[in-house]
């Protein structure tokens, strides 16, 4: 009888705090070995002799708008497309299904669409909007955490909480022991800022939604917390100084933490200039010198970890001049792994930092480090194997995605990912040109 089912030889193995070439020996999707020249037979063999081998990402924040919406994106194109860029298991959001995630009947329906098309694993966020904080409870068992919004989530199916629903589902998430992950931006400051606005264009679009509308319902959300007691996550924060606010409730003992995402790492304002709609989001790219602040702050370990907040539409969503109309989400989930290898190339940090932010960090805060989230013996075998000595220009060919349109096309990043492993089967094959079918 062979020893593994798989043994992936001769890898360059990013581990918690060094990078070591070592065997990876594979049984039952687990990984039981890690040592140097394993000798032992193996079902199959794969020479990973000049890669290197990272943890499979992580991300904890996808829309697939499935049901109702899966010409935008569903599990099965989804899946496939975060596949393509080394993630092994994903969360998706709760808004844009049809319906939407707000009650136990609809997240089991979900859980069923996740189920026959997804090819990674997947686990599913419930949503906190007006009239639902009962269904809270119902949902606890089957979901991730809760999500809520603190200005328009673009989606009228899918309503922002006020004040009172949030202190009131707030202190529900919390007896269930979960956590809630809030988009904060102000509502009222973004209204005002908005009336005051003369063109439609992207200028005045990134005016309408300042750094200090992040602030503010940051600041607002934490003292919500402090009365209620609930752990918080906060999405795609994009500016330094609601990083600082959030890092000195870290300090004072709460539970709290914060994500960013790869565009605002890569992207700034000048890139909404450019590529119109294809770039807006909300929060908005900022300007250079804060997208620099924000990736200082990612390098002083005051950021968690790094997200897609992949949200894709059908093109003619995006095709406008009128950036308050267009639709705001990137379609960018297959990259977030080769951001954040392109950072750490580009600020010279050990490649140890790009496990954490990518796997580490979510496994840690979503209570999966018993059975993911690193290179180690006796978890899931969910690999990548990523290429540093070649470069790779981003194509429309190479978009997994439902919909190739993205601004990551033209972009080149210092490496290239050439297969992934979930739990220990192959569900991509840059080789190959090929993803797994559900």
């Amino acid at each position: 009888m062979n020893t593994w089912d798989t043994v992936i030889r001769n890898g360059e193995v990013v581990l918690g705090g060094r990078v070591e070439q070592l065997d990876i020996g594979i049984r039952d999707g687990i990984i039981t070995t890690l040592g140097r020249r394993l000798d032992d037979t193996a079902e199959w063999e794969y020479d990973a002799a000049g890669f290197h081998v990272f943890p499979g990402l992580i991300d904890v924040h996808v829309h697939f708008n499935e049901p109702g919406r899966t010409d935008w994106e569903g599990f099965q194109s989804g899946s496939q497309m975060l596949a393509a860029g080394g993630c092994t298991t994903y969360f998706d959001m709760p808004l844009n299904g049809v319906p939407s995630t707000v009650t136990r009947e609809a997240m089991l329906q979900k859980k069923e669409h996740a189920g026959h098309h997804s090819i990674l694993d997947a686990g599913l966020w419930g949503g906190l909007m007006p009239g639902h904080v009962q269904d809270i409870k119902d949902m606890a068992d089957g979901v991730i955490g809760f999500k809520a919004f603190m200005a328009p989530s673009g989606n009228p199916e899918f309503e922002k909480s006020d004040d009172q629903t949030l202190l009131d589902g707030m202190k529900e998430i919390a007896d269930c022991g979960k956590v809630l992950a809030l988009h904060a931006e102000s509502a009222p400051i973004i209204e005002h800022m908005k009336s005051r606005q003369t063109g439609t264009d992207a200028d005045s679009y990134a005016r309408s939604r300042p750094a200090e509308a992040e602030s503010e319902a940051v600041r607002r959300a934490l003292s919500f917390a402090r009365i209620t007691g609930c752990a918080l996550h906060f999405v795609h924060i994009s500016n330094a100084e609601t990083i600082h606010i959030i890092d000195q409730a870290k300090k004072e003992g709460m539970d709290v933490t914060v994500e960013t995402c790869a565009h605002y790492l890569l992207f700034n304002h000048d890139t909404l200039l450019t590529w119109g709609a294809s770039a807006k989001c909300a929060p908005p790219l900022r300007g250079e010198q804060e997208r620099q602040a924000l990736v200082q702050c990612l390098l002083d370990n005051k950021i968690d970890m790094v997200t897609s907040d992949h949200s894709p539409c059908p093109p003619e969503l995006k095709d406008t001049d009128d950036m308050f109309q267009a639709w705001g989400g990137i379609n960018g989930g297959q990259f977030t792994l080769s951001a954040l290898i392109e950072t750490a190339l580009g600020h010279d940090v050990p490649l140890s930092r790009v496990a954490k932010w990518g796997a580490q960090a979510p496994a840690r805060r979503f209570q999966m480090e018993d059975t993911r989230g690193a290179v180690q013996e006796g978890l899931h075998a969910d690999l990548s194997i990523v290429d540093l000595r070649r470069e790779t220009r981003i194509t429309k060919q190479d978009l997994y995605t439902k919909h190739r349109e993205s601004l990551y096309e033209g972009h080149t990043f210092p490496c290239r990912i050439v297969r992934t492993f979930q739990r220990g089967r192959t569900v991509y094959d840059q080789a190959q040109g090929a993803v797994e079918q559900p």
